[in-house]
Formats: C-alpha cells, sequence, structure tokens
C-alpha cells in the first residue's frame, strides 16, 4: 500500500443562520467524516468548505479550527453557486488527506437534509 491524497465529501444543514448552529453543524460532519475515516488532523492536507447564500452568521473554518490539532490545518471558505431551488442552508465539506486508504474504502457523509444531495451514499451505521 502506498500514501494517496484522496478526497471526502460531506455536507450537512443548519435549523438557522448562528453561529452556534453553524459550529455544532461543522463538528458534527466533521466528527462523522473522521470516525469514519479514520484520519487525523495531521494527515489533512487541507480543507474546503462552501455555504449557501442565506449562511452568513459566521465562517466554517472558525469552527473547525478550534477543534484539537486543527489549527495548522489549511482552511478556506468559499460561497456555493445559487441554484434555483436548491438546498437552503448547507455547509459542504472537501477535505483532502493523505490515506493508505483505496478510493472505495472512502465514507463520504451526508448528514440531516442533505442526505437528499447523495441518497446513493446514505449509509445507516451504528
Amino acid at each position: 500500500m502506498e500514501w494517496k491524497v484522496r478526497g471526502i465529501r460531506g455536507a450537512t444543514t443548519v435549523p438557522e443562520n448562528t453561529v452556534t448552529a453553524m459550529a455544532i453543524a461543522v463538528n458534527e460532519l466533521i466528527d462523522q467524516i473522521e470516525a469514519h475515516n479514520s484520519f487525523k488532523p495531521e494527515d489533512v492536507v487541507c480543507v474546503f468548505f462552501t455555504v449557501t447564500t442565506d449562511l452568513d452568521a459566521t465562517f466554517p473554518a472558525a469552527a473547525a479550527r478550534k477543534r484539537p490539532g486543527w489549527d495548522h490545518v489549511p482552511l478556506i471558505d468559499l460561497q456555493q453557486m445559487k441554484v434555483k431551488a436548491s438546498l437552503e442552508r448547507c455547509i459542504r465539506i472537501l477535505i483532502q488527506v493523505n490515506t493508505m486508504l483505496p478510493q472505495s474504502a472512502i465514507v463520504h457523509r451526508y448528514l440531516r437534509q442533505a442526505q437528499a444531495l447523495r441518497p446513493d451514499l446514505d449509509i445507516q451505521f451504528s
């Protein structure tokens, strides 16, 4: 096995445009992605967050940066392209990690209403 950079996708929604709601959602999403892909912050190459235009209370990266070991992870926030009738109050993530896992073993996590974005990846975990 050799080390590769792999992309891990995910998304979640928030009930309201507040700093607290966004921080809870970001941490829940990252917790799920970390738990199912067995990596440490030092394995992370970089993280891209996007938010829909109705979310402007805080930057998702601000919540992620407060996580233990995440203070040196390169993070960036971007605005999601506005598409008519798309999911509202949505935070998306793309984490690039160094891993020995094959791409087929990567677990992408879509939480809350964002499960509708990728029902093909909606795997129930115990």
